[in-house]
């Protein structure tokens, strides 16, 4: 068994690898301008190979080791010494955590990888939503379908049935709330990401875990919201994601279960 958890740590670290990959790049992706010069060059998630932000200089393959080279390029860059973020080997870290714990909940089984891929796809999101108010559509979507699939094949236990509904309701409440909300006030008061966010929870959590969800992630929400004013790092105009939110309240009802927060 502890052999199974650190193979399983050892692969959350080379997803969490892919996962900074994921964090860097997708914004960027949706943000690029196709009239723009660079824009007619490639880039996506395979092109350009991995390169230093701040020099471009192409990596080289012992550069890439998930948290050792960190270490052994003492957090520079091994071409021009700039800083590396300590936020690349956090998120490797977390990953490989993530997967551990689950290798460690449910064994060498199909369903432990798969929690431990909607786990790992709400933290590169709710990272993504935080830095940019970004939710892509390849990360949203991934969620639902893998939510879906997995109640097919029988690797979750959710009944299909549950998961269809949980992703249609889901996507649909939020809808209804925002568009009222527009309609009455005039204003955008989220944006279709958190509809998709809270429709591949549903397909993973099944209908009846998205009111109390939303409720969490709503109070959660409306106290780091007020949190932040008094701090005066949020202007009456201003607005904090809501996706990171939704994420903590799906994580945490997939890890305690419905009746924890019913």
């Amino acid at each position: 068994m502890t052999l199974h958890i650190a193979y399983a740590f050892g692969f959350g670290l080379l997803i969490g690898s892919f996962a900074n990959v994921m964090i860097h790049r997708l914004p960027r992706m949706i943000l690029m301008d196709p009239s723009d010069v660079d824009a007619q060059r490639p880039y996506n998630l395979n092109w350009p190979a991995s390169h230093c932000p701040h020099c471009l200089t192409p990596l080289k393959a012992r550069h890439n080791i998930p948290v050792l080279s960190y270490m052994v390029l003492k957090g520079q860059c091994a071409f021009c010494q700039h800083p590396i973020s300590p936020l690349y080997p956090a998120m490797e870290v977390l990953v490989g955590i993530i997967w551990a714990a689950c290798a460690w909940h449910g064994g060498w089984e199909i369903s432990s990888a798969c929690w431990a891929l909607f786990a790992t796809v709400l933290l590169v999101l709710s990272v993504i939503d935080f830095q940019t108010t970004l939710l892509p559509d390849d990360l949203t979507q991934t969620l639902v379908w893998t939510g879906l699939m997995s109640s097919a094949m029988g690797w979750i236990s959710l009944p299909l049935e549950h998961a269809v509904w949980g992703a249609v309701c889901g996507y649909g409440s939020l809808w209804v709330v925002a568009t009222a909300f527009e309609k009455f006030t005039g204003r955008q008061g989220m944006g279709a990401g958190d509809f998709k966010l809270l429709a591949g929870l549903g397909a993973w959590l099944g209908p009846f875990a998205l009111l109390p969800l939303i409720l969490i992630a709503s109070l959660s929400g409306a106290a780091i919201g007020i949190l932040l004013k008094l701090m005066h790092r949020i202007n009456e105009e201003g607005h904090i994601p809501f996706g990171p939110f939704l994420a903590m309240a799906g994580l945490l009802i997939g890890v305690f279960g419905i009746p924890a927060f019913a």
